[in-house]
């Protein structure tokens, strides 16, 4: 066997990060959580007896799931003192990468939320990047069959929480320009043509910014909200803005008239949009920035 010098250990690293991030992510929710991860992941990889190893990848997928269970116990101490509802950091998915192949959709990552730690990396490491159960067993610490029922617990908890994604991404465009163009300026007509009955508007300002503390249910209710805010902003459409797509999701950035930046994604079933995710906390949209100059 050849030994992997250090130089040759970062080129395994980096060759192998995009496939780490993506793990990371899921497990967490959090962009810089997971980019944390992965630079202690680098100088454990770096210390780590890398001669001896014959997967570097599945080697450093394993000490990243093992990071991000230990961040887990204070991620979720974090959420339970969170201000408002909790949405996952958007991310950008515009263009097909290795990075963040398979979903990574709002409705998973919140179904992952439903899940316990354990169950939710064996689910992520077998079903999302195909480890084998003894992978698995060894990363968590568990037998292999324990592993199985593991992932196999949070499949069925996965399948009852996560909806049906959308399948027609010109759709998908279409509505959420016909949407933002409405919500801004006051188009409760072509609002209610646009949103389901049931339709929910979930905001997370993480008390940074201004966003509604609960989700809102109904479409009647979702109008009284967007017409009150088009109010506020004078009805006009904002000068900085563009459609992209967040977490496979069709979505808008954009810059609001109380100088917040946001990303709105949303959700569209049968034609007809059936949720819509707004992020407003400024932590977990600045890495989004930068796409409106």
């Amino acid at each position: 066997m050849t030994a992997i010098t250090k130089d040759n250990g970062t080129d395994a690293f980096l060759s192998a990060r995009p496939r780490l991030f993506a793990a990371a992510y899921r497990m967490l929710g959090s962009v810089s959580d997971a980019e944390d991860i992965l630079q202690d992941a680098y100088l454990r990889w770096q210390a780590a007896p890398q001669d001896e190893v014959l997967d570097a990848t599945g080697y450093l997928l394993r000490i990243t799931t093992r990071l991000c269970l230990d961040q887990l116990k204070s991620a979720r101490a974090r959420r339970e003192t969170y201000t408002g509802a909790w949405l996952p950091d958007p991310v950008l998915t515009d263009d097909a990468t290795d990075q963040l192949d398979h979903d990574v959709s709002v409705a998973l990552l919140l179904a992952l939320e439903a899940l316990s730690p354990l169950e939710r990396a064996a689910f992520l490491l077998h079903d999302i990047f195909d480890s084998p159960y003894q992978d698995i067993a060894t990363a968590l610490d568990r037998s292999p069959s324990a592993c199985r029922q593991l992932a196999t617990r949070a499949r069925r908890k996965v399948q009852d929480l996560r909806p049906k994604r959308p399948n027609n991404p010109d759709q998908g465009r279409a509505l959420t320009d016909a949407f933002f163009h409405a919500s801004k300026t006051g188009d409760t007509a072509a609002l209610t043509q646009l949103l389901s009955e049931d339709v929910q508007l979930i905001s997370d300002g993480g008390g940074k910014a201004m966003a509604a503390l609960n989700p809102i249910y109904g479409r009647d209710k979702v109008l009284r909200l967007l017409d009150g805010i088009a109010r506020k902003s004078g009805k006009r459409t904002p000068d900085r803005w563009r459609l992209c797509q967040l977490n496979g999701l069709p979505a808008i950035l954009n810059w609001a008239e109380d100088g917040v930046f946001q990303a709105t994604s949303l959700d569209i079933r049968d034609g007809k949009i059936a949720r819509i995710y707004v992020i407003r906390n400024p932590d977990k949209t600045r890495h989004l920035i930068d796409l409106l100059d």
